[in-house]
């Protein structure tokens, strides 16, 4: 006859061991759902190629609107200097074309969009995924973790710090209202 103590300790250890394996399955589930394919990517693959996409339409439409505002500046100052009012029409025609070859250039600000739009549904949904891991391994332990790292910005040097991008406005320290009260 097994004793009631040994029985209650079995029960338990199974009981432990039953809710290891679904924590164990729970775990994997989450972890596949970010590996999840869509359109041959994972989401974290498509997300770096959205942002070097971003990266190199911006950099080109500026490319073009700079050198088209420079264009315009410079037919400008030949419509101030014109002696024949002949070339006039010409130059009008030459400053509407680089007035429209500068506003199409600024239509990557839509595609850009739409890509940054694709980038923030991936990462909100990493996001939740990694929230459904957290509560699965328990917010109260994961955040004493965190307070055990520390704050990353104390290791960083200041060329790292600074290319931490611009504050968002829930960032902001200080605004520029409160500045403007120290001057009255």
């Amino acid at each position: 006859m097994v004793s009631k103590k040994k029985y209650n300790s079995d029960e338990k250890l199974k009981s432990e061991i039953s809710s290891l394996v679904q924590y164990i399955r729970r775990f994997r589930q989450e972890i596949s759902h970010m590996y999840q394919r869509q359109n041959d990517q994972t989401h974290f693959e498509g997300m770096a190629d959205q942002l070097d996409a971003i990266t190199l339409a911006t950099e080109k439409a500026t490319d073009v609107i700079l050198s088209s505002v420079e264009e315009i500046s410079d037919i400008a100052n030949k419509i101030k200097t014109v002696s024949n009012i002949e070339e006039l029409p010409d130059l009008c025609d030459k400053l509407n074309h680089h007035s429209i070859v500068a506003m199409e250039s600024c239509v990557f600000q839509d595609i850009t969009g739409q890509r940054v739009s694709k980038i923030i549904s991936s990462m909100r949904f990493v996001e939740e995924r990694v929230e459904a891991l957290a509560e699965i391994w328990g917010k109260d332990d994961i955040d004493d973790a965190a307070v055990d790292l520390g704050d990353q910005t104390d290791k960083m040097s200041d060329d790292e710090k600074l290319l931490q991008g611009p504050q968002l406005d829930s960032q902001a320290s200080i605004n520029q209202e409160d500045i403007d009260k120290l001057f009255d």
